[in-house]
C-alpha cells in the first residue's frame, strides 16, 4: 500500500507552537484510529494515550519540514471544504460521511484554525502551510481510503476567498439553518463564537463599538447575521459551491452532497450513510428525535438574521429557477 514504508506514516502535525524565539509543529501518532469522532479533538485525545506519545519527547518539525514532507505521502483526494453556521447539521453530515471506509473526514482540527488565526505567516505561506497540513491529515493509510472532506470551523467563512485562492477548482459547500433554531440550540450549550470574547470579535468583522453595544444574548444574533451575508456575499460570485438549508432534511442534504463532489458510492455505502442520520450526531448510540426547543422564548432581536435568512433562500430558489430554465 502506498506509504506503507514511509517513516511518517499514521503522523500528522497537530499543533502550532508560537514562542518568542520559535515556531514549530508537534506531530501526534494516530496508530490505527480514524478519524470517526464527532471532532477531531476527540480523536486526538484517544491518540494522546498511545506509547508513541507519551514519552517524555516531543516529536515536531520546522515549518518548512512540514511543507517538505506534505510532498513525500501519497495523500486521498481533497472533494470538498464544508462550512457551516453551527447547529445546522454539519456534524451529523460529517458523521454520515465517515461511514463509509472510502472516506476520510477531518472535523474542525486545530491546526488549521491555528494557522488561519496566526499573526506570524503572510499569506502565501499560510496558504503554503494550509495545503500542507491538509494533505497529511489526509495522507492514505488503510487500503480502501479514497476521498478526503474536511469540515472547518464556522468562522472560516471570513477566510472563504483567500481558502478559494488555494483550491480554486474543489467544490465548496455552505450549510445553515433558521436562525431561531440555531440560537436556542446554543441557549442549551454555547459554543465558543457564541459568547464575546472567547474567540476576537474582529473574526466576524464586529467592532470594538459594536461589542459595547451588544448585549450578551444578542451577540449570538449579531455572529449569525455576519455569517449569512458572508454567504450572501460569496454564493454570489462563486460558480463552484452549493448551498443547503437543514429544513430541507438532512436525507436530502446529504444525498445532494454526494451528487455534488465527484466521488462514487456503493449503493448499500449510501444506505449506511443514510442510516446514520438516524442517530444523535454526537452519540451514535442514542436515536434522534429531532431537536426539542418547545416553546423556547428567545429574548434576542432576529429581525435582521431573518432578514438575511429569507434572502439566502430566495437566492438558492432565484439560482435553481435560471439553471432548470
Amino acid at each position: 500500500m502506498e506509504n506503507a514504508d514511509h517513516p511518517l506514516l499514521n503522523w500528522i502535525p497537530y499543533k502550532l507552537v508560537e514562542t518568542d524565539n520559535e515556531v514549530y509543529f508537534e506531530w501526534i501518532y494516530l496508530g490505527d484510529k480514524k478519524y470517526v469522532d464527532p471532532f477531531f479533538d476527540e480523536t486526538l485525545m484517544k491518540c494522546k494515550v498511545h506509547y508513541n506519545n507519551s514519552t517524555r519527547y516531543r516529536v515536531v518539525s520546522s515549518v518548512e519540514n512540514l511543507i517538505e514532507w506534505s510532498t513525500e505521502l501519497v495523500s486521498t483526494e481533497l472533494k470538498s471544504l464544508l462550512f457551516h453556521v453551527s447547529r445546522c447539521g454539519s456534524t451529523m453530515m460529517t458523521q454520515s460521511l465517515a461511514i463509509s471506509p472510502q472516506n476520510i473526514v477531518v472535523s474542525e482540527a486545530p491546526i488549521i484554525d491555528q494557522i488561519i488565526r496566526s499573526d506570524l505567516f503572510d499569506l502565501d505561506k499560510k496558504r503554503e502551510l494550509i495545503k500542507s497540513v491538509i494533505v497529511l491529515l489526509g495522507q492514505k493509510r488503510f487500503s480502501e481510503e479514497k476521498n478526503l472532506i474536511v469540515k472547518l470551523d464556522s468562522w472560516h467563512i471570513f477566510e472563504v476567498n483567500q481558502l478559494r485562492l488555494i483550491f480554486p477548482e474543489l467544490p465548496f459547500v455552505l450549510l445553515y439553518r433558521n436562525p431561531a433554531e440555531v440560537l436556542k440550540s446554543h441557549a442549551k450549550l454555547k459554543g465558543m463564537h457564541m459568547v464575546p470574547n472567547l474567540l476576537p470579535a474582529s473574526i466576524f468583522g464586529i467592532s470594538d463599538q459594536e461589542i459595547q453595544e451588544i448585549s450578551f444574548h444578542q451577540y449570538g444574533a449579531v455572529v449569525l447575521e455576519k455569517y449569512f451575508q458572508a454567504y450572501l456575499d460569496f454564493y454570489a460570485t462563486d460558480k463552484n459551491v452549493s448551498i443547503y438549508n437543514y429544513k430541507d432534511g438532512m436525507k436530502s442534504v446529504l444525498e445532494r452532497f454526494l451528487s455534488f463532489i465527484d466521488a462514487d458510492y456503493f449503493v448499500e455505502e449510501v444506505d449506511q450513510m443514510c442510516e446514520r442520520l438516524n442517530r444523535h450526531s454526537k452519540n451514535e448510540n442514542v436515536v434522534f428525535k429531532g431537536d426539542s426547543f418547545g416553546n423556547d422564548a428567545l429574548v434576542i432581536d432576529l429581525v435582521k438574521a431573518n432578514t438575511l435568512y429569507e434572502k439566502l433562500d430566495n437566492s438558492i430558489a432565484e439560482y435553481g429557477a435560471v439553471n432548470i430554465s
